[in-house]
């Protein structure tokens, strides 16, 4: 089968669509919020309001993450699908090339809205729709591991009563809902561990803090404390059964459809910085020459075809995370490659622009820094580069994570 690598015709409208905004609506008020942290972005609510209508007319072509749903197969007709995921990834890097943490604030835009999208059944889909949800996993003793979780869930009556601290919840005192990461048993490892939706206000979910950050300084990052907080026994998301054989797979299903997410606010804002830093460099008289090799051309010039060509790979790899997402084919490999090349180059490219364009990259004359401090989270959140990289060699190797730590 042919592989066509020119964006779907369908989606085109919606990516521009999404330059458009991140131009003319994100890119004016970039280094307002990035200088006022903390402080909500207004102007967001107006985007809100435009993109769910865009939504309801069906202008949008769905943007919006569908999930990974690992129990449902491909269509069986032979063909394939172009779908919300695809769209997601496309018209997500449009925005970053605006602005990341201004996307990061986006209403009813969150993590936890995939986690939603990836784990909930029929009826909890129809019921939370329309809620802005953050998503709560890291904890201060886990680091990097997502199984090593410790917040408890137990359950009482028609109840689970949580009870635990989450750090670096995005949206986390912006959002209507936080989507929690919990443990039924610790003692039977990851298969235990579930995902509960409590909303905003309920008694035993505090905010302790909001965290001052290197950069995405509009998105707002809390600390939360649960102390016997109670949940309604149908926020849990997904089944309740503890399946040992299926292990951490809901969990796991949510990482498939975020990593190529944020592999995609990488790409946008790595774009930015590789467009930005062309046109500062033919100021320069520095001219990119596509037509002859790097070795013949000046240092900067040879430089920048690196990243471009860094820039291709990662952008690539999340297509086809998002593609196979959307013809419901398993993606936790591709999911992670896109991940962890993306997170990778993208902190590389930003930062090897600010150095390329000298004092006026390191100024804030220029938007150059700000992408650099942005792009950093991007191979941190979701999952580290290092973590990505081990998910890739078992997957590649054929091994457990007992196998290989």
């Amino acid at each position: 089968m042919a592989i066509n690598l020119d964006d779907p015709k369908r989606f085109r409208p919606l990516v521009g669509q999404a330059h458009q905004v991140a131009m003319n609506m994100l890119r004016p008020i970039s280094r307002k919020y990035d200088k006022a942290e903390h402080e909500y972005p207004q102007e967001l609510d107006m985007l809100a309001a435009m993109i769910d209508g865009l939504s309801e007319s069906g202008a949008s072509e769905g943007a919006g993450a569908a999930g990974v749903k690992r129990d449902e197969k491909a269509d069986d007709d032979g063909g394939v699908k172009n779908g919300t995921n695809l769209a997601s990834v496309m018209s997500i890097a449009e925005m970053c090339w605006g602005d990341v943490g201004l996307l990061l604030s986006m209403p009813r835009q969150g993590l936890g809205n995939s986690a939603i999208a990836s784990v909930a059944d029929a009826e909890q889909q129809a019921r939370f729709e329309g809620v802005w949800a953050g998503m709560a996993i890291t904890e201060p003793g886990t680091g990097s591991d997502s199984a090593n979780i410790s917040t408890t869930a137990v359950l009482d009556g028609d109840h689970y009563v949580i009870n635990g601290e989450k750090i670096f919840v995005t949206s986390g005192d912006r959002a209507d809902a936080i989507v929690v990461w919990a443990t039924l048993d610790k003692s039977l490892g990851r298969a235990a561990i579930k995902s509960f939706v409590v909303p905003k206000g309920t008694p035993g979910m505090n905010v302790e803090r909001l965290e001052h950050k290197l950069g995405i300084k509009a998105s707002d990052t809390a600390t939360i404390r649960f102390e016997d907080c109670r949940v309604p026994a149908e926020n849990l998301l997904g089944s309740p059964e503890i399946d040992t054989k299926q292990g951490f797979a809901g969990a796991m299903a949510t990482f498939d459809n975020t990593r190529p997410l944020v592999a995609s606010m990488a790409v946008g804002c790595a774009r930015a910085s590789l467009d930005l830093t062309r046109e500062l460099l033919s100021q320069a008289g520095v001219e990119v020459d596509y037509d002859r090799p790097a070795l013949t051309q000046s240092a900067a010039a040879a430089k920048f075809l690196q990243m471009e060509a860094d820039w291709e790979a990662a952008y690539l790899l999340m297509l086809q995370a998002a593609w196979m997402a959307d013809n419901r084919q398993p993606n936790s490999l591709e999911a992670s490659m896109a991940k962890a090349k993306a997170g990778r180059v993208g902190s590389d490219i930003t930062l090897s622009c600010v150095q390329l364009a000298g004092s006026l990259g390191y100024s804030e004359s220029e938007l150059l820094e700000k992408w650099a401090r942005d792009s950093k989270i991007l191979d941190i959140f979701e999952g580290t580069q290092q973590i990505q990289q081990l998910i890739v060699a078992r997957r590649v190797l054929g091994l457990t994570s007992a196998d290989l730590k």
